[in-house]
């Protein structure tokens, strides 16, 4: 990779001024691709030169962050900062998942899943998933690797610049402090004929959410009822073909679903998409024709796919622009764990909002029709609600965040006069943002100062505490 593209993967997350990035690789040849740390809280994977990296993420990983060197204002390193950040992303550092769920014990339980009560249906899934406390990354309860990495490259730029602050575009409008989104995933026609109160729900606490519908099989999808969603301000997403979980199975059946996913989107007038169960495999993405992805978690330890893309930021894939599931799902909160607090939900926006990152929640109105669980998604949403009321917090749907974060990655910082200038379509909504170095950290603040942050190591949790990870609704 050159040092153009090394540069880019900085200057594209924060929309700064290029001539105040300088990356260069160590010109050694890697020893090895693996594991290892940059900082005590970024795990990173990818080619790394000089020293050996682990083979596992539960080896002891070497944090080679001594290893940078410095000269005449280029930051050089013994890796590919574009490499482990799309093997991150991407999930590159996965092993093949299909060769659990192709199984001829997985075909059955999805072949029975629609006959099977939730009450056995949780029980199968706790037996099949009851190693993953052995899965020590991505870490939990939130992994902000991608991020972390982003930053410390930023603070390093900063220091061999000379200059005593960097410009950058804020990366969410109207100096909005982070990002949160409402999706609904509807798996049967009971969650469907639901869905009337559950809009009624979300319009109470003034939020509208995304509605994924299944185009097959589950129920049928008249106009009507897709009329009934847009009328009231809700956007419509894909959600698979008939939610049967073989979606990636193989490469010639995902074609052929593939033309028909397109197809429905045409139809529905659907610009997004999400796989069942957060399957995905991002190398396929290019079949699909949506102009912004749901399926990928940022972590899957409980997830029948494990994996997740350490990061709390939307990034493109291709021409896609991934918008990653960031917190708990409700089926997981309820049926996997048996909680029916907010506590886990409230950590993870904690560290999300601390990162100015996106908050994407998963609720079902399939799970959510009772007393009980309606009270806790209640909870939940008042909590969005204090904070956007108290933290500025920029409240939408993932339409609109697809429409933002493209136009962002298109606006340009422009000098003129010794002042900074943001030019471009939605340079109206877009604000001037600044990071400079306080007590050897990273703090970044809105021109006017609005919102600082000096950007610590983020709390996280590990297995052994005893909360447990994030679970799809399989």
């Amino acid at each position: 990779m050159s040092e153009a593209e090394m540069n880019g993967c900085l200057t594209g997350y924060y929309r700064c001024p290029e001539k105040y990035v300088r990356l260069a690789l160590r010109q050694r040849r890697p020893v090895a691709i693996g594991y290892f740390l940059f900082g005590e809280d970024t795990t990173c994977y990818g080619n790394l030169s000089a020293s050996k990296p682990a083979h596992a993420p539960d080896e002891p990983l070497q944090d080679i962050s001594g290893e940078v060197e410095t000269e005449n204002g280029t930051v050089y390193l013994p890796f590919d900062p574009g490499e482990v950040i799309a093997n991150l992303q991407r999930e590159i550092y996965v092993e093949d998942w299909r060769s659990g769920s192709s199984s001829a014990i997985a075909r059955l339980y999805y072949f029975l899943r629609p006959l099977l009560p939730v009450a056995l249906r949780k029980h199968l899934q706790k037996f099949h998933l009851r190693n993953w406390a052995k899965h020590p990354f991505p870490r939990w309860p939130v992994d902000c690797s991608v991020d972390n990495l982003l930053e410390k490259l930023l603070l390093l730029s900063l220091r061999e610049s000379g200059a005593r602050r960097i410009p950058f575009i804020w990366f969410w409008p109207e100096g909005k402090s982070a990002c949160a989104l409402m999706t609904h995933d509807i798996e049967t026609r009971t969650g469907r004929d639901f869905c009337s109160t559950l809009m009624d729900i979300d319009d109470s606490y003034g939020i509208k959410a995304s509605m994924q519908v299944i185009p097959e099989e589950r129920y049928s999808v008249t106009p009507e009822f897709l009329h009934s969603l847009r009328s009231r301000g809700f956007e419509v997403v894909v959600h698979d073909l008939n939610h049967d979980g073989h979606l990636y199975e193989n490469r010639e059946q995902f074609l052929e679903r593939a033309e028909k996913i397109n197809a429905y989107g045409r139809q529905y007038g659907a610009e997004g998409f999400r796989a069942a169960v957060l399957y995905r495999k991002q190398v396929w993405y290019d079949a699909l024709k949506c102009s912004f992805d749901m399926s990928v978690p940022n972590v899957a330890h409980l997830d029948p796919q494990h994996g997740g893309c350490c990061t709390v930021m939307p990034y493109f894939i291709g021409d896609i622009v991934e918008i990653p599931v960031t917190t708990i799902q409700d089926y997981t909160l309820f049926h996997i764990l048996n909680d029916y607090s907010i506590d886990i939900w409230k950590r993870q926006t904690s560290i999300i909002v601390a990162k100015h990152g996106l908050m994407s929640f998963i609720i079902h109105p399939d799970y959510v029709m009772d007393d009980r669980q309606r009270a806790v998604f209640e909870a939940l949403l008042d909590h969005l609600v204090q904070l956007r009321r108290d933290q500025n917090v920029w409240i939408t749907t993932p339409g609109e965040v697809n429409r933002w974060w493209r136009q962002r990655a298109q606006l340009q910082l422009v000098e003129k006069n010794g002042d900074w200038q943001i030019e471009g379509p939605g340079s109206d909504r877009a604000c001037l943002a600044w990071a400079s170095e306080v007590d050897g950290r990273l703090s970044l603040s809105l021109d006017p100062p609005s919102v600082t942050t000096t950007h610590a190591p983020v709390e996280t949790q590990s297995p052994e505490t005893g909360m447990f990870p994030s679970a799809g609704a399989q």
